[in-house]
């Protein structure tokens, strides 16, 4: 049984909404009582999902949003805080996986996008997120980084080096904004069965049984175990956790 929270009368942002973990926390905070502001790149399954929390009953604002482009996230983070009053909770997910590659021989442009995405996309939206939380004294902000975030597997430098980067973002800004009311923490979610998943499933770029051999749970997790990670983290139950980069990931980086 999951633990349940009340977080009537505030506010959610969450970025790469339309689907996976994403959505998963969009769901789990609006059945918490808050209201959501869900972002993703893709319009269809944006609107798609944000019509689903709509006909559940939940307050939610869908908003098309590229976080490469820090305008974007700016006028998204705004455009929450203008149709809700608030900012409460934020949890920074939108991220890209990328076929493995030996590190010499790794494209320049693959290193960028996924950087762009994964790292400089958490950049933007924390900052914005933080221009208001600041000005109320008050906020919790997660971001999604990886057990990639934790280790190092071979085959996978430039993926990594971003989500090592996001537990970087994480800790310096924590220790910021701690004194301002401002609570900033990561998630490091293991092999999670997600679309982005199945689809590397699919391509051949992971092995399945494979993951879930590395994970001493012996499965992979669930976007829902993700979203219970994300909304500890905002709620009051989680007050003196600041600046963790939380492992989500069946025990791989406690081998």
């Amino acid at each position: 049984m999951n633990p349940s929270y009340d977080f009537a009368g505030q506010v959610a942002f969450v970025t790469g909404a339309s689907s996976g973990m994403g959505l998963a926390a969009a769901r789990a905070f609006a059945e918490s009582g808050a209201a959501v502001a869900v972002t993703d790149i893709n319009e269809t399954a944006l609107n798609a999902a944000a019509k689903d929390l709509a006909d559940a009953g939940h307050q939610v604002l869908a908003i098309v949003c590229d976080v490469t482009d820090e305008d974007q996230v700016a006028a998204a983070v705004d455009r929450t805080v203008d149709t809700f009053g608030r900012l409460d909770m934020a949890y920074n997910n939108a991220g890209i996986q990328i076929p493995p590659s030996d590190a010499a021989d790794e494209a320049i442009e693959v290193f960028d996008r996924v950087n762009a995405i994964n790292l400089r996309g958490v950049w933007a939206s924390m900052k914005h997120e933080l221009r208001h939380m600041r000005a109320q004294g008050s906020g919790a902000i997660v971001n999604c980084s990886s057990l990639g975030g934790l280790v190092g597997i071979p085959g996978r430098a430039s993926y990594h080096a971003s989500k090592h980067g996001v537990i970087g973002l994480t800790t310096s800004a924590a220790l910021e904004y701690a004194p301002r009311g401002v609570r900033i923490n990561a998630v490091c979610p293991g092999t999670i069965d997600t679309p982005m998943v199945t689809d590397m499933i699919a391509k051949g770029e992971l092995d399945q049984a494979e993951a879930e051999a590395n994970q001493p749970i012996n499965r992979l997790g669930t976007a829902e175990e993700i979203a219970q990670a994300v909304l500890w983290l905002c709620s009051p139950g989680a007050s003196f956790v600041v600046g963790v980069a939380l492992p989500v990931d069946g025990g791989y980086v406690a081998r």
